[in-house]
C-alpha cells in the first residue's frame, strides 16, 4: 500500500518554490521504497497538462531504473467515455458555426445589439458559455430562472437567447458536447469507484481546481481508498483565519489560494489537514512569507498593520530579486534582454514568463542582434505563420476588387510560385510593379496583364496564369461556406504552384503548413453546418480561426534560454525567473466582458466569476515569485499612456515601504538600484554612434552637365528648392509613384481639366450647351470613365455641381470678351543667347477681336495670390511673357491682355496675375537671369533654399540628407565633375 489508511479525504500540497515535478516523481519513489518494482508501475497518475507529463516521464529517465506510473491527462478520461458507451464528442467548430447562423439572424434582427465585425468573438463568447455551463453543471434552466427584473433589458434578451441557442444546438443525434461528455465521463467514472473503488493508488497532480468537472474528480480521488490529490503552490504560511475569510467568491474569487479553500471546504478538510507531499524546502521560506502578505484579500489587508511587524527576513527575501521600472516597453524589453544574454554566457537556465506577446517579441528581437534564438513555449500564432499570411491574403481576394497591392502582396509572397522558375517569376513581378506604378490602372485587370505582356519576353505561361489566379474575379454575394472553403483552397493551391509547375507546392509543408492544412480540412468537415455566408464574413471567420492555433519551432539553438506562459511557472524550473509585462491590464488580463451575463448573473447561476482568471494569475505570479532569482520588470508608459502598476507588484512594494524598522524600504530601494544598473546599460547600448555634422548640400555639376529645358511649372521649384531640379534633371531620378493609387489631387486636377475643356469646346459648337446643367452631366460621364473609385465620384461630383452656376455666368462673360482659340497648348521658346529651353503647356488661351490673348490655368486648388506670383508662382506670367515671344505655334507673338487664375475648389474663385505690376518683359528678364545664374560655375543647387513651408516634404528630401541640417545651416558648394 502507497498510502496509510485515513478516514479524511487524502491532500498533499507543495509549498511555492519547490519544482513541481520534480518533487512529485521523488515522491513516488520515496513511497514505492520497500515494495515490489510493479508497486510503482500499478500507480495511476493523472496529470493537468501534456507538458508536465513529457517532464515527469523525462525525471524518471534520467534514473534509477525504474517501472514508470500509468500517466494519463484528464482529456484522456474521454477515452473512458468511449468505453462506457457514450456518444462521440460534437466538434467545436461545429458547435461555433451553427452559433454564429443564430447570432447573425440574431444581429439581422437587432442591428442595435452589436456590430457585425463582432459576428465571431459572439460566438466565440456564447460557445464559451455553453462549455463553461456543461463543465459546471448548470443547466439552461437554472439560466431561465435568473432574476433580471431590475436589471436593464439587454440581460434579458441575453438570457432569452442563451435558452433558444443551448436547445437548437443540442439537437444532435449521437453526439453531445466535449465539456458535457467529459463531466458524464467523470461522473460514470465516480460512480464505477463508489461501486468498486480501485485497489491501486489513484493520484491527480497539479491541478488547481479551477473547473467543475475538475474539482469533482479531485474530489472523488481524495476520498478513494487509495487516492491522493496533490497541489501546487500552496500557502502553508497563510493563517486559519484568512482561509476562513475566503468563503464569498465575489469578493475572493481573485485571491490565489482561493480554489484551494473550495476545495478543502467540499472535503471538510482545514488546512491544517494538508500534507506536504515530500519535505523538499522552497528556496526562500522568507519570501514565500513577505508574498503570503502581500496577497492577503482585499478585506484583511489591515492585517498588514498587525502582522507586518512581525514579518523577519526581508533582506534574504529579496536579495536575489531585482525591480526593473522601465520608461517605456523597448527600455523594458532590452532589458530582459541583456540579463538572458548573461545567462546564456554563464550557463544559467532562464526564463521569461509573461502573457504579453508583444513584449516577448520585443525581447525576441533584441536577443537576435546576439544570435540567441529562445524556445519560445506558445510558438508563433498561425495566422501569422507564412501559410497563415497567404491564406488571409487570398481570402481577402474575394471581398473587394482586386488592387495592386492586393495582387502585389500575394505575388511576392515566399510561398507563391515557390516551385521551378521562381526567379523569373520574381524578376516579371517587379516589371509588373513598376508599370503598375507608372501606368496603372489601380484595379489590374486581364487587359492590363495583356497591355504588360505586350513587347516583353516573359515566361510562357506566365500572364495566363496570372489571368486565372487574379483577373476579372467576380465578387459574389452570399455563398455556402463549402463553396467558400473550396474556392479558397483551390485558389491558394494554384496561386502557391504557379505557372510552371505540376501542381504542386509547399504550401502545405512543414509544420506551419500543415497545421494550417489541418485547420482547413476542419473547415472542410464541417462547412455543411456553417450555411451562407458573405465573402467578408468568410474571412473573418478564416482569420478568426487561424488565430486559434499556434506553431512551435523546437530547434532552438538556446535550449537555456526560454519564454513561457504563465502556466509554465508550475510546470518547469529554471535558475532565473523574469516576471515581464507586470501591469494591469496585461499582468492580470483585463477580464474579458462578457455579453450574455454579468457578474451578478454569473453568480446567481452558480458559473464562474470574471476574476477566476486573475485568481489564477495570481497563483501562477505566486508561484513564479519563489524561484531562485527573480526580476519583476514592467514599463511605467505604453505607447499610448501611463500605465498602472500590477496589483501584486503595487501590494509588494506598499508593504515593504510600510516597513522601515524592519528593513522593508531599504531592500526595496535595494531591487530598484540593481534594476537601475540593467537600464543603464541598456541606455548605454540604445545610444546611437556619434555621426559627423552633415552640411547642407549645394553641388554645383558642370555647366554641361545642367539642364538644358525646363517646364513654367518647374520655375517655382528651381526658385524654392534648386536641389530638386539638381536631382531631377542632373543625376536623372524620378520619385516612385505610390502603389496603392488613389484619387489624389493630381487625378483630379487632369479629370476636371478634361471636364471643363470638354465642356467648352461643346459649348462653343452648340452655344446652348452652356449651361450648368450640362456641364454637371459632362462631369458626371467623365468621372465614370475616368475615376474608378466611387467615393471619389461623388465627392468630386458634388464639388462641380456646386460651383457649375457661378462658372456658367462667368464664361458666358468671358466668352463674350473673347473666343477660346486652343486647350492645353504645347508652347517652347529658347533664351538667347542661353542654350536653354523653356517650355509650357497652356490649359486654355482666349483671343478677343482686336488680336489679344487671355490666358486661363485652371487650379483645383487654392490659386496662388498676387504677392505669390511675384515672388515664387511665377508660371502663369512667365506662360503670357511667352505668348508674347510668339511660343504657341497658331497664334504668334501676340500682346496677353488679361491672365487669370480660376479656381475650382469648394468655391469658385479667380485671381488675376498682375500683369501691369510684372509685364511680361520684366518677367522674361528675369527669367533669364535666373537662369543664367545657374549657367555660372560658381552657382550651387541649394537644397530648400526658400520651401512655402518647413513642414512641406520634397521628392529629394532624403537624398539631401534633411533632418541632419536645418534650414539655419548654411549651403555647402561642392563641385561635381
Amino acid at each position: 500500500m502507497m498510502f496509510e489508511p485515513s478516514a479524511k479525504p487524502r491532500v498533499f500540497a507543495l509549498p511555492c518554490g519547490v519544482d513541481f515535478p520534480h518533487a512529485l516523481a521523488d515522491g513516488l519513489r520515496i513511497r514505492s521504497q520497500g515494495q515490489p518494482p510493479e508497486a510503482l508501475a500499478k500507480v495511476e497518475l493523472i496529470i493537468n497538462t501534456s507538458r508536465m507529463a513529457r517532464r515527469v516521464r523525462t525525471l524518471f529517465d534520467n534514473g534509477p531504473a525504474l517501472l514508470l506510473p500509468r500517466m494519463l491527462l484528464l482529456t484522456d478520461l474521454a477515452q473512458r467515455a468511449t468505453l462506457d458507451g457514450l456518444p462521440p464528442a460534437l466538434p467545436p467548430l461545429r458547435r461555433r458555426l451553427e452559433l454564429s447562423q443564430l447570432i447573425a439572424k440574431l444581429l439581422d434582427a437587432q442591428p442595435d445589439l452589436a456590430s457585425r465585425a463582432s459576428l465571431y468573438d459572439l460566438s466565440d463568447s456564447l460557445a464559451a458559455l455553453i462549455d463553461e455551463m456543461q463543465g459546471e453543471g448548470v443547466s439552461t434552466d437554472a439560466i431561465r430562472d435568473l432574476d433580471v427584473a431590475d436589471m436593464s433589458g439587454h440581460w434579458a434578451r441575453a438570457q432569452a437567447f442563451i435558452g433558444i441557442a443551448d436547445e437548437f444546438t443540442g439537437l444532435h443525434e449521437g453526439a453531445i458536447d466535449a465539456q458535457a461528455r467529459q463531466r458524464q465521463a467523470v461522473l460514470n467514472l465516480i460512480g464505477q469507484w463508489q461501486e468498486n473503488p480501485p485497489p491501486h493508488p489513484v493520484i491527480l497532480a497539479g491541478s488547481t481546481g479551477s473547473r467543475g468537472t475538475t474539482l469533482m474528480l479531485m474530489q472523488a480521488i481524495a476520498r478513494l481508498p487509495q487516492g491522493a490529490v496533490v497541489l501546487p503552490g500552496f500557502d502553508f504560511d497563510q493563517p486559519e483565519h484568512v482561509w476562513d475569510r475566503l468563503d464569498d467568491p465575489m469578493i475572493s474569487e481573485d485571491h490565489p489560494q482561493y480554489r484551494f479553500h473550495k476545495l478543502l471546504k467540499e472535503l471538510e478538510l482545514s488546512p491544517g489537514d494538508v500534507q506536504f507531499w515530500t519535505d523538499a524546502p522552497p528556496v526562500s521560506s522568507e519570501r514565500n512569507q513577505l508574498v503570503s502578505l502581500a496577497l492577503r484579500p482585499a478585506p484583511v489587508t489591515d492585517a498588514w498593520m498587525s502582522e507586518g511587524p512581525n514579518l523577519s527576513g526581508l533582506k534574504p527575501a529579496t536579495d536575489n530579486v531585482t525591480l526593473i521600472e522601465a520608461p517605456n516597453p523597448r527600455a523594458e524589453a532590452l532589458a530582459i534582454a541583456l540579463r538572458l544574454r548573461q545567462a546564456a554566457e554563464d550557463g544559467q537556465t532562464a526564463a521569461l514568463i509573461t502573457p504579453d506577446r508583444m513584449l516577448t517579441r520585443q525581447v525576441s528581437a533584441a536577443l537576435d542582434r546576439w544570435d540567441i534564438l529562445p524556445d519560445d513555449s506558445a510558438g508563433q500564432p498561425l495566422q501569422l505563420s507564412p501559410p497563415g499570411r497567404f491564406l488571409r491574403h487570398v481570402a481577402g481576394l474575394f471581398c473587394k476588387p482586386l488592387a495592386c497591392d492586393s495582387l502585389l502582396t500575394l505575388l511576392k509572397h515566399p510561398l507563391t510560385h515557390d516551385g521551378a522558375d521562381r526567379g523569373n517569376h520574381l524578376r516579371q513581378t517587379r516589371e509588373l510593379e513598376l508599370s503598375l506604378r507608372r501606368n496603372g490602372p489601380p484595379f489590374p485587370d486581364a487587359a492590363a496583364f495583356a497591355g504588360f505582356e505586350k513587347g516583353r519576353n516573359l515566361t510562357p505561361g506566365w500572364t495566363s496564369w496570372l489571368n486565372a489566379c487574379f483577373a476579372d474575379q467576380e465578387i459574389a454575394g452570399t455563398l455556402p461556406l463549402t463553396d467558400w472553403v473550396r474556392r479558397l483552397r483551390d485558389r491558394a493551391e494554384y496561386i502557391a504552384a504557379g505557372s510552371q509547375s505540376d501542381g504542386n507546392s509547399t504550401l502545405w509543408d512543414k509544420k506551419a503548413g500543415q497545421a494550417a492544412r489541418s485547420c482547413i480540412e476542419n473547415l472542410e468537415a464541417e462547412a455543411p453546418y456553417g450555411g451562407d455566408m458573405s465573402a467578408r464574413d468568410f474571412a473573418d471567420l478564416l482569420g478568426a480561426l487561424l488565430s486559434q492555433g499556434e506553431v512551435r519551432d523546437r530547434d532552438a539553438p538556446y535550449g537555456s534560454i526560454m519564454i513561457w506562459g504563465t502556466l509554465e511557472a508550475r510546470v518547469q524550473g529554471a535558475d532565473l525567473v523574469i516576471l515581464g509585462g507586470l501591469n494591469e491590464g496585461s499582468w492580470p488580463e483585463a477580464a474579458s466582458p462578457d455579453p450574455w451575463l454579468n457578474r451578478q448573473l454569473r453568480n446567481q447561476a452558480g458559473l464562474l466569476l470574471p476574476e477566476r482568471r486573475i485568481g489564477l494569475s495570481a497563483h501562477d505570479f505566486q508561484q513564479a515569485i519563489a524561484a531562485p532569482e527573480v526580476w519583476l520588470t514592467r514599463a511605467e508608459r505604453s505607447e499610448e499612456a501611463d500605465t498602472v502598476p500590477s496589483r501584486w507588484l503595487n501590494r509588494l512594494t506598499n508593504l515593504l515601504s510600510g516597513l522601515p524598522d524592519q528593513g522593508g524600504r531599504d531592500a526595496l530601494e535595494a531591487m530598484r538600484t540593481k534594476g537601475r544598473q540593467w537600464l543603464g546599460r541598456a541606455e548605454v547600448l540604445e545610444q546611437p554612434t556619434p555621426i559627423p555634422q552633415v552640411p547642407r548640400p549645394s553641388p554645383r555639376p558642370p555647366v554641361a552637365a545642367r539642364p538644358r529645358r525646363l517646364t513654367i511649372t518647374e520655375i517655382p521649384r528651381l526658385i524654392r528648392d534648386p536641389y530638386a531640379i539638381y536631382a531631377k534633371h542632373v543625376l536623372r531620378l524620378k520619385p516612385l509613384n505610390p502603389l496603392v493609387q488613389e484619387p489624389d489631387a493630381l487625378l483630379r486636377g487632369i479629370v476636371v481639366h478634361e471636364v471643363f475643356e470638354q465642356f467648352i469646346k461643346e459649348a462653343q459648337t452648340d452655344p446652348s450647351l452652356l449651361t450648368a446643367g450640362h456641364l454637371i452631366g459632362k462631369t458626371r460621364q467623365l468621372l465614370e470613365s475616368h475615376v474608378p473609385w466611387p467615393v471619389a465620384r461623388i465627392l468630386w461630383h458634388s464639388r462641380i455641381r456646386k460651383i457649375a452656376g457661378d462658372f456658367v455666368l462667368a464664361e458666358r462673360e468671358r466668352q463674350a470678351r473673347a473666343k477660346p482659340v486652343a486647350f492645353e497648348a504645347k508652347g517652347s521658346t529658347r533664351l538667347d543667347p542661353l542654350d536653354f529651353t523653356i517650355a509650357c503647356r497652356a490649359d486654355r488661351i482666349d483671343m478677343d477681336d482686336r488680336g489679344f490673348l487671355h490666358l486661363y490655368d485652371y487650379k483645383t486648388g487654392a490659386p496662388p495670390s498676387e504677392s505669390q506670383q511675384k515672388k515664387f508662382e511665377k508660371q502663369l506670367l512667365i506662360e503670357a511673357a511667352m505668348a508674347e515671344q510668339g511660343a504657341f505655334d497658331g497664334l504668334g507673338p501676340a500682346e496677353v491682355a488679361r491672365a487669370l487664375f480660376i479656381g475650382l475648389g469648394s468655391s469658385m474663385k479667380e485671381v488675376r496675375a498682375p500683369l501691369e505690376e510684372e509685364p511680361p518683359a520684366k518677367v522674361w528678364d528675369e527669367l533669364h537671369t535666373l537662369i543664367g545664374a545657374y549657367f555660372e560655375p560658381e552657382q550651387g543647387y541649394s537644397s530648400r533654399r526658400m520651401v512655402y513651408r518647413d513642414d512641406i516634404a520634397g521628392d529629394y528630401d532624403h537624398l539631401a540628407r534633411y533632418g541632419e541640417w536645418d534650414r539655419s545651416a548654411t549651403p555647402q558648394p561642392e563641385n561635381l565633375s
